[in-house]
């Protein structure tokens, strides 16, 4: 019974010691797969936690390296340390952060397919090359897919455009590289064109960059393209276009221009022959007072002569 009590003793403190090391893992989360465009670069989201995390971020050695071997790294703090084919090449963003392992490589070759793993080294003191702890995260690596062609732009618009009134297009295209997103173009570039320019993160590893036209369309607007070109960092470029289906505006004056015209003659017709009746009617009137007075002369002078 003693020796029972002694030896869970000796497990509770064993627990205890161990706990606070086991409590806390090593941990990275990065995303597992990207479409890549060869030439291009990429930016590969990674963050990380550690047994160790009161330690400062000066302590910290950060490592990029193939999942081959930890020796064929592709980024170090000591550039003399990377392999020469990703020398200069790659770069670490954020790094003032303590828990970003975030890495930027550009220039991609057709064979930079990875997959590719972090590993953090724990240092004694700031700047010392010796360590007090290490771990590679093997089981969450990166890994590459090579696209030789860039992905096309998604144009997004009305089917019909009305003349003289706004019409609008959005022209958007997935990237991997928000460092150096990519640069879109419209063909159609007067003074009646408004463009805004949208830049977001879509889903982990994946960026979006969007740009809305807006113009006024015209009639003789009607069948002709419009083209979205992007430049992608490399550079490598793609195009989509649209032909514009214009829509007349409704216009009446073929009916409002000759009723106009009918119903301004009939009026003028109308107020002349207004005017010669009046005109006739006073002419009536005269000869009949003309008539009048001849006859009362007349009347008078047979009287005169009767007597």
């Amino acid at each position: 019974m003693h020796k029972e009590r002694k030896m869970m003793i000796f497990c509770l403190l064993l627990a205890a010691i161990s706990s606070p090391v086991f409590s806390e893992e090593w941990k990275a989360t990065v995303v597992k797969h990207l479409e890549v465009l060869v030439s291009s670069c990429v930016v590969v989201p990674c963050s990380f936690t550690h047994p160790k995390e009161n330690l400062p971020a000066s302590k910290l050695r950060k490592i990029w390296h193939s999942s081959k071997g930890r020796d064929q790294r592709i980024y170090h703090e000591d550039s003399t340390e990377i392999s020469e084919n990703f020398r200069g090449r790659t770069r670490l963003l954020e790094e003032k952060s303590a828990s970003n392992c975030t890495l930027e490589i550009t220039e991609i070759k057709d064979h930079d397919n990875g997959p590719f793993c972090f590993r953090i080294e724990l240092a004694r003191t700031p700047g010392d090359t010796s360590t007090i702890d290490k771990f590679s995260f093997v089981e969450d690596c990166v890994e590459f897919t090579m696209l030789n062609e860039p992905p096309k732009p998604t144009l997004i618009h009305p089917k019909t455009a009305i003349q003289d009134r706004p019409y609008t297009v959005m022209c958007s295209v997935i990237h991997t590289c928000p460092s150096n997103v990519p640069k879109l173009t419209w063909s159609r570039a007067t003074t009646d064109t408004d463009v805004i320019e949208v830049h977001r993160q879509i889903y982990v590893g994946y960026w979006e960059t969007l740009s809305i036209l807006t113009f006024i369309p015209e009639e003789k607007d009607d069948h002709r393209e419009v083209t979205c070109t992007s430049q992608f960092y490399g550079p490598k470029t793609s195009y989509s276009t649209l032909t514009l289906d214009v829509k007349r505006t409704e216009n009446f004056n073929h009916i409002i221009i000759p009723t106009a015209v009918g119903i301004g003659t009939a009026v003028i017709f109308a107020l002349f022959c207004i005017f010669m009746v009046k005109k006739y009617k006073n002419r009536i009137a005269e000869l009949q007072q003309q008539e009048g007075s001849v006859w009362n002369r007349l009347s008078r002078m047979s009287r005169r002569n009767r007597v």
